[in-house]
């Protein structure tokens, strides 16, 4: 059963809101700055993007083998161990040559942009009646857009694309982030 919003909950979270408005402003400086230091040295960004990868698919590996040695007496025991095993390589083969990582996660990142922008074209096209369906067609184009060009140029994008596409991100999260603090604080 859903739980029911009245007026006092919203006037309550408001005010909780509102008084968070300075950790808002100072997150989206935060961001701000990250994507500025992103779109200032993308080969740099890029790098630390393949490292946070890197340190996800350890711990992500690690995690399935524990998990794995917990429940022996399962039968999926040897998949999941094997399943650990080769998440924790990928892990180990990104840290020890992140540009060749990074590398591998521009080509996955320009296959996902492919996948996605056919799905996105697809889905507007069923969309077709319906006001608005264009936008979803726009979407869908401009992600294959994007993933043209990356293979289009892709020495230069095995080791820039994942920079530049988190300055893109850190950059609208940073506006974003103080577009809502000043608003708290001035409503």
């Amino acid at each position: 059963m859903v739980k029911q919003i009245d007026q006092k909950d919203v006037e309550e979270m408001m005010q909780k809101l509102k008084a968070s408005w300075g950790w808002l402003v100072a997150f989206g400086i935060i961001s701000l700055v990250g994507g500025f230091l992103c779109f200032s040295n993308p080969l740099g960004a890029t790098i630390t993007a393949d490292y946070i990868a890197a340190f996800f698919f350890i711990i992500l590996g690690v995690a399935q083998i524990v998990q794995a040695f917990s429940i022996r007496e399962w039968g999926g025991f040897l998949w999941t161990i094997a399943v650990g095993l080769l998440t924790l390589l990928v892990g180990v083969i990104l840290i020890s040559n992140p540009v060749a990582g990074a590398a591998s996660l521009t080509v996955l990142v320009g296959i996902l942009l492919f996948l996605l922008g056919g799905a996105k074209i697809a889905y507007s096209l069923s969309l077709r009646p319906v006001s608005g369906w264009i936008w979803v067609l726009v979407s869908g184009l401009l992600s294959v857009v994007l993933g043209v060009i990356i293979f289009a140029n892709f020495p230069w994008a095995a080791v820039t694309v994942l920079g530049l596409f988190l300055g893109v991100e850190l950059t609208f999260n940073g506006v974003t982030l103080l577009m809502t603090g000043w608003a708290l604080r001035n409503h």
